[in-house]
């Protein structure tokens, strides 16, 4: 009797663990898969930000801020933009007309205005003075000849600021003048972008105060 009890024992204690191992093996088979699972999600993520990043990177190439960046006439407007917190207005999606000023037409500016411009305390006027070269809509140079033919020589249209500008031809160049009367003449037309398109101008524009 005592003999068949202790087999039985010995056969339960095998069962046991042999549940126990498969058990142990089943857990560790779970964890690896997990692992795997973990990995494999961490590795897609960091390939979808790639994407997003490459994404980005070639939708600002392409945007009227991505245009003016690689435009080595525009360098001052670009470090504006980038102190005003525009440039990432100018590359986002949407629909405008940028007159945008050369370097030369900032260095016409009086001496230090540039500069003080682009120091932080500044920012406001900074957007105020950029934003006024900005108007909403797409205004290709046909639309914008149409326009002027059709309001005997002069079109007068709001900024995204809303103040108005007034375009106009000078024989056969498009000059675009401000609220305070000063003329800029377009050097510079027709740079097709994503979200707009740009006009390089030869003075910086100033709203009426």
């Amino acid at each position: 009797m005592n003999r068949i009890l202790g087999i039985v024992t010995c056969m339960l204690f095998v069962v046991t663990t042999a549940c126990n191992d498969g058990k142990k093996e089943e857990e560790k088979m779970k964890m690896e898969a997990e692992k795997v699972e973990m990995e494999a999600n961490q590795q897609k993520e960091m390939e979808d930000k790639k994407m997003e990043e490459e994404r980005k990177a070639m939708a600002m190439e392409i945007s009227i801020a991505g245009k003016a960046m690689s435009n080595e006439d525009l360098t001052t407007l670009v470090a504006a933009l980038k102190a005003a917190d525009l440039a990432t207005m100018l590359s986002e999606p949407g629909n405008y007309t940028v007159f945008a000023p050369s370097n030369q037409a900032f260095s016409k500016l009086p001496e230090g205005t540039v500069d003080n411009l682009l120091k932080p305390e500044n920012k406001e006027s900074l957007q105020g003075v950029l934003q006024y070269h900005v108007v909403p809509g797409k205004i290709t140079s046909d639309k914008l000849m149409e326009a002027i033919k059709g309001g005997k020589g002069k079109y007068t249209f709001k900024t995204v600021t809303g103040e108005e500008l007034t375009a106009m031809m000078d024989g056969d160049q498009y000059v675009i003048q401000d609220s305070r009367g000063k003329k800029a003449q377009v050097v510079q037309g027709n740079i097709d972008a994503s979200n707009g398109i740009v006009y390089i101008i030869n003075d910086v524009l100033m709203a009426k105060k």
